[in-house]
């Protein structure tokens, strides 16, 4: 069922509900007040009755006769009998009629002095009245005719305003929920139009400030999203499949140029030797790859434990070291330089609350490029100390970045213009600016050509 529909109908039934208990209530509260009226008015005659017959201590029954053929009745079906303290029928107005009254009735009304009692055929009042020496019991019944017909008129009237209005209701809430599920119909149009090929500058759209609008302006949202996901996803698989393809081919290439025809040992070990290098930036492309994966994932993926900053750099500076030196010459490895900006007065101002292996991986690419592209093979790294976070800048004095790449060396797979002789994949800082991300915190670069880089990375001490 359309919501159009489910609005209508609910809104129908709901209003039936509440007319058909207001219409139940006011019915109840007429008959309830029909009912306390009319036996107020039997209990004024009844006593109205014993007042007129009782005269000088004596019971003049005559009087009411006279009465009675004049215009004393005027109730319907009305019966009235008059008993003496006895229990002795005195008067009925009922003629050729057997009279049979309960003498637990009786009894009953002389002991409270009062009764009053509702009867499928009418309402039924007895009064016990002295004046002076004198009492009598006085019964009168009646049937309200006029008071029945009126409320029956009024059930009538209610019964037939409860159908036209939910007639009414069911029309007018089907045109008003038509109305309000308008915009979402547009919205529904609109969104069957967009696909894989049109994401780019296509949106739906969004006026007003209603959830309507709110829900338009999000799914733009989420347009642009996925867009700018299209659009990386696409430029990855174009930019990874032609890094990988250029190591593979110059490994097929050589050898089959190697296998061409016989060659000496010497060849063979300079061919084997490039091979090698290429399997070697073959793997480090698959790791980048592996790496950047990796750090895409969602945060829930990964366990945050607490990461004291200090030493994870001494490792991943050791790391580097053993990577980049020369075999059995230490004395021109790469050289770290690590210092704090103030002494810590506290272990836990060093400490941060992340994954370790993440945290690795990136400062040992900030690293690892500080080296690249360093001239005198070290790099500087400081650590500073906030109330909510923890700075690690790593500076070198390498080529640098040209300023209108600085925005750009972030994307995967971008190399500047200065770097293009230097072996890389420009996969490392995409990496490192996602793990950051991934912790919560942020990562910056700033640079001058020819002089040096220095990248800035800041991470709170408590992930949330």
């Amino acid at each position: 069922m359309k919501i159009k529909y489910k609005i209508a109908l609910s809104y129908a039934i709901s209003a039936f509900v509440l007319l058909n208990t207001f219409a139940i209530l006011a019915y109840y509260f007429s008959a309830q007040s029909r009912q306390a009226e009319y036996l107020e008015r039997l209990e004024y005659r009844a006593r109205s009755i014993a007042n007129v017959i009782i005269e000088d201590d004596t019971v003049k029954i005559d009087l009411l006769r006279k009465l009675d053929k004049t215009t004393f009745q005027d109730l319907y079906k009305e019966t009235i009998l008059v008993y003496n303290p006895s229990y002795d029928l005195l008067y009925a107005n009922l003629k050729d009629t057997a009279i049979r009254t309960s003498r637990y009735l009786l009894d009953y009304i002389r002991k409270n002095g009062e009764f009053s009692h509702e009867r499928a055929n009418g309402e039924l009042v007895g009064v016990y009245y002295t004046e002076g020496s004198v009492s009598v019991i006085v019964i009168v019944s009646s049937f309200d005719k006029y008071g029945f017909q009126n409320l029956q008129n009024l059930k009538r009237i209610l019964i037939i305003e409860i159908i036209v209005a939910v007639i009414l209701l069911v029309i007018i809430g089907y045109f008003f929920a038509r109305n309000m599920v308008q915009p979402i119909d547009k919205l529904v149009r609109q969104v069957k139009t967009i696909n894989a090929n049109n994401l780019q500058g296509n949106s739906v759209d969004a006026k007003g400030k209603d959830e309507i609008a709110q829900l338009g302006a999000n799914f733009n949202t989420m347009l642009q999203r996925l867009s700018d996901a299209f659009d990386l996803q696409k430029s990855f698989v174009s930019n990874a499949s032609h890094e990988l393809r250029t190591p593979l081919s110059a490994i097929i290439s050589q050898l089959q140029v190697t296998l061409s025809k016989e060659r000496t040992k010497e060849v063979y070990r300079d061919i084997l030797a490039s091979v090698l290098e290429d399997a070697e930036n073959l793997s480090d492309l698959s790791n980048g790859l592996l790496q950047l994966a990796q750090s895409e994932l969602n945060q829930q993926k990964f366990i945050f434990n607490k990461v004291r900053i200090d030493e994870l750099l001494l490792e991943m500076g050791n790391l580097i070291r053993l990577k980049r030196s020369p075999v059995n010459d230490n004395s021109r490895g790469p050289k770290v330089d690590i210092r704090f900006l103030k002494v810590p007065e506290q272990d836990t101002e060093l400490i941060c609350e992340g994954n370790e292996s993440l945290l690795k991986v990136l400062f040992f690419n900030l690293l690892d490029n500080a080296f690249k592209f360093s001239k005198d093979n070290a790099a500087h790294v400081s650590i500073d100390f906030f109330t909510h976070n923890i700075q690690v800048q790593v500076t070198d004095n390498g080529i640098g970045i040209l300023p209108e790449e600085l925005n750009k060396i972030f994307e995967p797979f971008y190399r500047g213009a200065n770097a293009q002789k230097t072996r890389g994949h420009g996969l490392g800082l995409s990496i490192c600016k996602k793990i950051v991300l991934l912790h919560k915190g942020h990562i910056s670069v700033s640079s001058i050509a020819g002089k040096g880089t220095t990248f800035t990375v800041i991470l709170p001490h408590t992930y949330q």
